[in-house]
């Protein structure tokens, strides 16, 4: 049999002295091909390890036409190679890795729910399984058996076996990769589990610590399952009682209490956007009558904070009060300038032709066309040369 790689024989180890055997480069990226190596290249669910090869960075680690590359920051010259693994990602790929092993094992055993895929992401992993749906009960009772074998500390061991020894194992597997060749490596979780898997995993089944279900979503038939294990886990929880902690604090409520005091906040909300709606459109119904009721075609008028629904809703009452009229209205939500120019039918303003000089003048872009033209501007300081100017006609 072939003499594994060290993140192999050894997957705890975190550097390795070996040597630089060939360089090259792939599209623009610098690669190195290693006597040995420690990083465990990107296959079967599992992203690729990453770290550091003689100080250099190893961005990316793959396997091309049978070699292992790795992928540099910058280009190294062949000879005495010194490896640093980033271990805490390792780790933690291991603990998700080998959780994958475990919770696919009993979901199978247990409630015969075969995995077709699996995904090990930057923050959350998923498998996906045979299952069309899976209740809220089932996926507790599926936690808590994926939980008796964590405490069980079950031994967790990988080897290589021949292809004809393969057919006399009792092996849990979608099958080989086609075209396959070679011995086959065998991942065993003791009295659980048996599988074809090149990955990187634990010793035993206690250094998973944890694994928490996270929820499911319908897929191609099946159910994908999303978890997080050991780390990942205790690092969610942190996140969830520090953003728990300041909802407490927002809601003067305990966390048994913070959706119905989270939601009886939204219902007040929406009561006052309702009361505020309300009172914006007896403003606009106030202010057109005010602004209507000045002499001159052209009436103007500026709001802070007011949007363009708002300017146009205006708009529509002046003129329907005043058809003769024509308006320039302005405002600035956000810091930024919006400005609506619209004439009534009986105004003689050329909108299209006044609103490009006004957008000019204001550096705005805008648009329209027939008896409006609106549009928005860094600010309005040269709103009065702008008015001036649609003064003049």
């Amino acid at each position: 049999m072939q003499t594994p790689p060290a993140y192999e024989r050894d997957p705890f180890a975190t550097s390795l002295e070996t040597r630089v055997l060939r360089s090259g480069e792939e599209k623009g990226r610098p690669f190195a091909i290693l006597e040995d190596t420690i990083f465990y290249p990107e296959g079967g669910g599992q992203p690729c390890d990453l770290g550091a090869l003689n100080g250099v960075a190893v961005v990316e680690v793959q396997k091309r036409e049978g070699e292992v590359r790795h992928y540099l920051g910058s280009a190294l010259e062949p000879g005495p190679a010194s490896l640093s693994l980033d271990w805490a990602r390792r780790f933690d790929h291991m603990q998700q890795h080998t959780g994958q092993h475990l919770l696919t094992a009993v979901a199978q055993d247990q409630f015969k729910w075969e995995t077709t895929a699996f995904h090990l992401g930057a923050s959350v992993c998923d498998i996906e399984l045979s299952a069309p749906a899976i209740s809220q009960r089932d996926m507790e009772r599926l936690e808590e058996a994926v939980a008796s074998e964590i405490r069980a500390h079950r031994e967790v061991s990988a080897r290589r076996v021949s292809a004809e020894a393969y057919g006399r194992e009792a092996v849990r597997s979608r099958g080989l990769p086609e075209g396959h060749i070679g011995d086959i490596r065998l991942v065993q979780i003791a009295g659980v589990d048996l599988n074809t898997c090149g990955g990187t995993h634990l010793r035993h089944t206690g250094e998973i610590e944890v694994l928490k279900l996270l929820g499911t979503e319908s897929i191609r038939g099946g159910t994908r399952l999303f978890y997080v294990a050991g780390r990942r886990a205790r690092q969610r929880l942190a996140a969830h009682e520090t953003r728990n902690a300041g909802l407490r604090a927002l809601l003067g409520a305990p966390d048994e209490e913070l959706v119905p005091a989270l939601q009886i906040k939204l219902d007040q909300l929406l009561a006052l956007e309702r009361r505020s709606r309300k009172l914006e459109e007896e403003l606009a119904e106030f202010q057109a009558a005010v602004l209507a009721a000045q002499p001159g075609g052209l009436v103007e008028a500026h709001f802070d904070g007011r949007d363009m629904a708002f300017l146009q809703k205006l708009a529509r009452g002046i003129l329907a009060a005043d058809p003769a009229k024509a308006a320039f209205l302005t405002s600035e939500p956000g810091g930024q300038g919006i400005f609506l120019l619209s004439a009534g039918e009986g105004s003689t303003l050329d909108v299209p032709a006044a609103g490009k000089a006004v957008a000019a003048i204001l550096g705005a872009k805008g648009g329209g066309s027939g008896k409006a033209f609106q549009g928005k501007a860094p600010g309005l300081t040269a709103r009065a040369e702008a008015l001036a100017r649609l003064r003049e006609g």
